[in-house]
């Protein structure tokens, strides 16, 4: 088994990017942290890695992607979660940036997902894992 690289790729922003790409998801905000002033209510894929593991002897990353996905109303954040996960799985047999993307399978998703922390929020949460090359 081959060591491990002494820092992982950057997932969340290599996720971002693929997602501001895609104009299926223009308007909404996509980041890993909320801005400043979000209630829950505005469209919004909040990225996050949520571990993984590293495959040593095929140098390949296998983050797992949380969204979180917000929406004026609960239909608006299940379309834009559908959205998010289209585009991400879009990116199967794709080189990103340095990266080449071997797989993403789904893992969770998109499930309704009560929000404690915004009341008024419409939230869905989906997994997605990927299989990323590191060089």
């Amino acid at each position: 088994m081959t060591t491990p690289p002494s820092a992982f790729p950057d997932v969340e922003k290599l996720v971002v990017d693929v997602l501001k790409a895609d104009p299926a998801l223009a308007g909404a905000v996509i980041a890993v942290q909320a801005p400043a002033g979000f209630d829950g209510t505005q469209a919004a894929v909040l990225v996050n890695r949520r571990g993984g593991a590293w495959i040593g002897d095929q140098h390949v990353d296998m983050p797992l992607i949380e969204f979180e996905v917000y929406g004026p109303t609960k239909h608006d954040a299940h379309v834009l979660a559908n959205a998010a996960r289209r585009a991400l799985l879009a990116t199967l047999g794709k080189q990103v940036g340095v990266n080449f993307v071997h797989d993403v399978e789904e893992q969770d998703g998109p499930r309704w997902l009560p929000d404690y922390l915004y009341r008024g929020a419409n939230r869905y949460l989906c997994v997605l894992r990927l299989s990323l090359t590191v060089f």
